[in-house]
């Protein structure tokens, strides 16, 4: 737990320079783990939802598995799912690459 403690610190405080592939992967790092951090993943729901366009379907899968299994749920975090839901129904063409593989994150 130090450890991620020490990477949350330090990631919180630049989360707006990751790509959506790095969100994805830090929120997914941590549930991995079982260590929801709660202040890293409201960053990382605040960080995500104005790029929602930039992620690819394992970005998706993994962000929603992650917060599911931390079970973070708060507004910030309904926000950021009510986007990722509006950004695949409105572009599904964006979303051609969703595989087996993306659907079994999520599960």
């Amino acid at each position: 737990p130090e450890l991620f403690d020490a990477v949350a610190k330090a990631a919180i405080p630049i989360i707006d320079t990751f790509n959506s592939q790095a969100l994805a992967n830090t929120v997914n790092a941590f549930a991995k783990m079982d260590h929801g951090h709660s202040e890293l993943f409201e960053a990382v729901a605040k960080a995500a939802t104005p790029i929602i366009d930039n992620f690819h379907s394992q970005h998706i899968a993994n962000t929603v598995s992650a917060f599911a299994r931390t079970r973070h749920a708060t507004q910030t975090s309904k926000l950021l799912f009510t986007k990722m839901s509006d950004a695949i129904t409105v572009n599904t063409a964006a979303f051609q690459d969703w595989d087996d593989m993306a659907l079994v994150a999520i599960s």
